[in-house]
């Protein structure tokens, strides 16, 4: 025996029925009295939604059965309602407004190192400012119960309006509700949280630790999984620190660039030091390293190079070539 047959009435149902009755009843209700199709029939949809998601939840259930409405909107199941729209997306697979992200945004940090860094390898702090669910009232916003279908949109989230463009002739415009920034609901300001003032989330400050290891490089990342911000309902995305070092950019002194060393070096010509200063430049240097020879070793004899003459060198052996493997014609005897 029920208590109250309210939701069961709603949907145009049984109390005994069944989860495929309930299905079908829900999803014929809500196509008909979605906002999309019908915009002055909010509240009707939210009813609809409320009831299917008490009715679909086994616990919800039997605690409305026993203890109607009332039981359910003092939290014994989990308290208060969620959105209609989600509850139509999560049926639908989409379709009512864009389904909200599960997780949230990434974010990403430019962390400057020095070469020195990138070499020998560092341990940077990175201090950041980042959104994270309220301890106090753990992410409700207020008491538990307390939050209410936004009467401005009827809990859509979003607003319809009508706008007269000329004689006979309107445009329906459709907006985030202002009331409710969308969310679908709104708690009354004597029941908010005092400590995230009905927003459910609260900015905290974190310190990282960033473990630059030896070889990394410029613009090569490294992710904090799940260290982003949060939000009731989201996973955290994470935070990415890319490592920004090189020159840098020309009237962009903010930017930098790859950074890049190219080393010229330019070998002495013979002679260049008397024999007496060759000497002590011997002395300078660590003992010369005695080579035994072998059998399987070559003399050969160390010329200047030429680079002019290491040209054609190439080029004359690339036309000795062609010849080898394309003869060029000549005059040829044809007999009868």
């Amino acid at each position: 025996m029920v208590k109250e047959t309210t939701y069961y009435d709603v949907l145009g149902v049984k109390p005994n029925a069944t989860q495929e009755e309930l299905k079908k009843a829900y999803r014929k209700l809500a196509l008909k009295y979605h906002p999309d199709k019908n915009p002055n029939e909010g509240e009707k949809f939210k009813q609809i939604s409320q009831a299917y998601e008490v009715l679909s939840d086994a616990k919800k259930r039997e605690l409305y059965d026993k203890g109607g409405e009332q039981a359910i909107k003092e939290g014994g199941a989990g308290g208060g309602f969620g959105s209609p729209m989600d509850i139509f997306d999560m049926f639908f697979g989409g379709g009512g407004r864009m389904q909200r992200e599960r997780r949230g945004k990434n974010v990403v940090h430019q962390l400057s190192v020095t070469l020195e860094d990138l070499y020998n390898g560092a341990t940077r702090k990175l201090a950041l400012q980042k959104n994270v669910i309220c301890d106090k009232c753990e992410g409700r916003g207020g008491k538990k119960g307390a939050v209410e279908c936004c009467p401005n949109c009827r809990g859509t989230g979003m607003q319809i309006r009508i706008h007269q463009i000329g004689p006979g002739m309107v445009q329906q415009i459709q907006s985030v509700c202002m009331e409710c920034q969308g969310h679908g609901e709104r708690i009354s300001p004597k029941d908010r949280c005092k400590s995230c003032n009905g927003r459910k989330i609260v900015r905290e400050k974190k310190i990282l630790e960033v473990h630059i290891d030896k070889g990394m490089k410029d613009g090569q990342k490294i992710t904090f999984h799940g260290e982003g911000d949060q939000e009731p309902g989201l996973e955290p995305g994470d935070i990415k620190c890319v490592l920004n070092e090189g020159m840098p950019i020309y009237r962009r002194p903010y930017e930098k660039g790859r950074l890049i060393i190219e080393f010229k070096v330019n070998f002495p010509e013979n002679g260049f030091l008397s024999p007496d200063k060759l000497s002590l430049l011997e002395k300078l240097l660590p003992e010369r390293k005695e080579v035994e020879e072998t059998d399987e070793m070559d003399q050969v004899e160390l010329v200047d190079f030429d680079p002019n003459q290491e040209r054609r060198r190439h080029y004359n052996g690339e036309a000795y070539e062609d010849d080898e493997h394309h003869p060029r014609g000549g005059v040829q005897c044809q007999t009868s």
